[in-house]
């Protein structure tokens, strides 16, 4: 990938890899050593929530380096959008992460160098023809964990490069799946380890009329824990958040 930055051309770069398997790290490393070099960064991905995950990890990672990082989504207001905008027009900001309104015809660089695509294949069909008028003047890098047909196959022919992270980070466990029926002591049990090991649960389900009991169970397990003080700040479900 450094290799293709300083070969004179633009890249155009698949990066194939499962969830967790670095995707995001080569995406950081391409950015910085573009945005070191005097070039605008956008990164673009499928959801708000994403977007947002990125733009933080971003931040947190270039605190220390003379680059200016925002973010341009629907979740940041009407003004701190357009100061997003006068700041890509006119050079002030390095990398840029955001959804589909990074790719809007009112949107400008002024040096723009990298493109960062996120998941293509959530991507509609004006979005990918608006990053097709990019690829002939800028650099281009792809992450995807299930390329759409049509992108592997030019990755495939040769009209893209291709690279694939078939090794995972090191001491990462394997993921399991369980199909079993609903069990109260199970999903505290596993709720509960998650949790004493720092990490993040979600539970997901299909119907929304299935929240509010949900958001019972999960509060009152928290309060038999002790995990309540965290939960009692979490938002109520909602036909939006669902």
């Amino acid at each position: 990938m450094l290799a293709d930055l300083g070969s004179g051309r633009p890249m155009d770069r698949l990066v194939c890899g499962d969830v967790g398997f670095g995707k995001t790290e080569v995406a950081l490393r391409a950015a910085c050593v573009a945005a070191l070099a005097g070039q605008q960064v956008a990164v673009v991905c499928p959801t708000t929530l994403l977007a947002r995950q990125h733009f933080h990890r971003f931040k947190e990672r270039f605190s220390g380096l003379p680059l200016e990082v925002a973010q341009l989504s629907r979740l940041i207001s009407t003004s701190e959008a357009n100061r997003v905008r006068e700041g890509l027009a006119d050079g002030r900001i390095d990398i840029v992460v955001g959804t589909h309104a990074v790719l809007g015809k009112t949107i400008s660089f002024k040096r723009l160098g990298l493109v960062v695509v996120d998941e293509e294949q959530h991507f509609g069909v004006a979005h990918k023809e608006r990053l097709k008028s990019l690829r002939a003047e800028v650099h281009m890098l792809t992450l995807t964990a299930t390329p759409i047909p049509r992108t592997l196959q030019m990755a495939l022919t040769g009209l893209r490069d291709l690279s694939i992270i078939a090794t995972p980070p090191v001491d990462r466990l394997a993921v399991r799946t369980y199909v079993a029926p609903w069990d109260d002591v199970v999903i505290r049990e596993a709720l509960l380890r998650e949790h004493y090991r720092g990490g993040q649960s979600f539970l997901v389900t299909p119907r929304i009329a299935d929240l509010p009991d949900l958001e019972r169970f999960l509060r009152e397990q928290a309060r038999r824990s002790g995990m309540w003080s965290r939960m009692a700040r979490w938002p109520r479900p909602s036909l939006r958040s669902a």
